[in-house]
């Protein structure tokens, strides 16, 4: 056998890694699929076009050109005006109007930054992120602010432990959104209660997260800081919180994924506002293509900001990366 074919590693050997081209073919591989399922069926009419867009009402004055109407009804019509004599109404095969395709979608990413609102009661594309934005990371900051430091003590002191967990194991279990009247009462009809659902949502998962990250720091370490005499406040300083730095800054980067869940439901809570806002209203009117926009977008930041931590993790923590264990 060649030495070149001995070389070549097979594809799903378990827990190797794989090559540098591999990976980016995959990765370009999981974003082209869906695009292209997503075009298969705007694009294909024998897939699912399960409307018919009317482009001659023939005789048939109730239709209008680029009417959408099911399939059936389309075909009575026909019947009827041919029982009749009259003018067949023509049409061709359409998705439902919640289902823009890909090529709508993207010049929609255009006009809704370019294109002024037509109505007052409507933000631009660009405003509602940015209002959006605010809220993900005031909701998020205050819970690290809290949640990381208890996190830590949980997972480091068995009396923090004992004394918060069990309540903690409870409350994670009751759903953000069902606070959400007690917040309006109690903060207002605008941010402050939007900010509190995204807290709720990711508080208490955030410390349970982080104590059990805390708790995997490497007993040694803390034995050996023990045996050089290391007490209770250089040992939490000096040894834990470095010790587990690397995984910390991977728990918030997942964490903060879990704040963008929470985002639509905390905006439709008091005042609508925000990128909720802009999609509820879109929708209303049936600009679809817009929805999708604003969907992607979130995506999108939400993509990015996880790249941009990933990078600044890779260079934080050198170290921990030449042992693959930052993504």
């Amino acid at each position: 056998m060649p030495s070149s074919q001995k070389n070549v590693k097979p594809w799903f050997a378990v827990r190797e890694p794989l090559s540098q081209k591999r990976a980016t073919c995959l990765t370009f591989l999981s974003f082209l699929m869906p695009i292209l399922i997503w075009s298969a069926f705007s694009y294909l009419p024998f897939l699912w076009h399960p409307k018919v867009e009317i482009t001659q009402p023939g005789s048939v004055t109730w239709l209008q050109p680029g009417t959408l109407i099911d399939k059936a009804i389309f075909k009575e019509q026909q019947i009827l005006a041919e029982k009749n004599n009259t003018a067949l109404p023509e049409g061709k095969p359409a998705n439902p109007v919640y289902l823009p395709a890909p090529h709508e979608v993207v010049v929609a990413f255009y006009t809704a930054f370019t294109t002024e609102p037509k109505r007052r009661s409507e933000q631009w594309l660009h405003e509602s992120l940015w209002h959006s934005v605010t809220i993900v990371f005031w909701g998020f900051f205050i819970s690290t602010l809290i949640g990381v430091p208890l996190g830590i003590l949980c997972g480091t002191y068995s009396v923090f432990n004992k004394l918060f967990e069990p309540f903690i194991e409870f409350f994670r279990y009751l759903p953000a959104p069902a606070f959400g009247a007690l917040a309006v009462a109690i903060l207002g009809i605008y941010d402050g209660p939007k900010i509190a659902i995204i807290f709720i949502g990711t508080f208490f998962q955030q410390v349970l997260v982080v104590a059990n990250t805390t708790r995997k720091l490497d007993i040694a370490l803390l034995e050996a800081a023990l045996t050089l005499g290391a007490k209770n406040i250089n040992l939490l300083f000096r040894v834990v919180i470095p010790g587990i730095l690397p995984n910390l800054f991977k728990d918030l980067r997942i964490l903060l994924g879990w704040a963008w869940t929470y985002l639509i439901v905390a905006e439709l809570i008091g005042t609508s506002s925000g990128i909720t806002w802009f999609i509820t209203q879109q929708a209303r009117y049936k600009n679809f293509e817009n929805v999708f926009a604003a969907i992607i977008m979130i995506g999108i930041i939400g993509l990015l900001s996880d790249l941009i931590l990933a990078t600044m993790g890779k260079r934080l923590f050198a170290w921990e990366n030449s042992r693959g264990k930052i993504a």
